[in-house]
């Protein structure tokens, strides 16, 4: 038995359909690829904004997002994950560094942190990126809810003054805070074992 010929006007409400999705889908495509690269400026920026609270910029005046290398140093920064080192020059020499480290050992897990790192080993500035700490007791690492961040700028590490860097309950120079002393532990240990490992590596992380 031979089928039935479709009815016209499901045969024109078919193509109004398939025209539709065909005009739906070029829209998304052409939204997307206006919107994107605004999308990727904007992250940039923010990105940028963040890198220059641990690193000025009258500092520096290369690219600094742009000159950048991946690192593997799990001992050192705390992941088995290649992380970001953003490399400041100025005038075409070495001027600072910008690293993402991980606190691994923080109260709530891992606190991801930026330390900027003069070329003559002082810090120029560490600010916490993302982090699971209390609220109102260990939250205190970011610069928006106290200063104890900022107490890390112009400190440099070595031989003679390795063992202060821990909080004065263990005989270190840092504050801890009350009922919280776990979380500026593993800030400090985390930002130690950063500068150790600028120090050791020198000026082969310009390259």
């Amino acid at each position: 038995m031979t089928p039935s010929p479709l009815p016209s006007t499901m045969l024109r409400a078919a193509g109004l359909l398939g025209l539709f999705v065909v005009v739906s889908i070029s829209i998304l495509v052409a939204v997307n690829s206006f919107t994107q690269p605004k999308i990727a400026a904007v992250e940039r920026q923010v990105m940028l904004n963040t890198l220059n609270q641990v690193m000025p910029t009258h500092y520096y005046d290369n690219n600094l997002i742009e000159d950048m290398t991946w690192v593997s140093a799990p001992d050192a920064l705390g992941t088995t994950q290649p992380m970001p080192i953003y490399r400041a020059r100025l005038n075409g020499e070495p001027a600072g560094l910008v690293i993402e480290t991980i606190a691994p050992d923080g109260y709530s897990g891992n606190i991801r942190i930026l330390v900027g790192v003069f070329a003559d080993g002082r810090i120029a500035g560490v600010r916490v990126l993302n982090h699971r700490e209390t609220p109102g007791l260990g939250d205190k690492i970011e610069l928006r809810k106290d200063d104890w961040i900022l107490s890390f700028d112009g400190r440099q590490l070595t031989e003679t003054n390795a063992h202060t860097w821990a909080v004065k309950r263990d005989r270190g120079e840092f504050e801890q805070f009350t009922g919280a002393t776990i979380t500026p532990r593993a800030v400090i240990k985390a930002v130690k074992n950063t500068l150790d490992y600028v120090n050791h590596q020198g000026t082969r992380l310009y390259d």
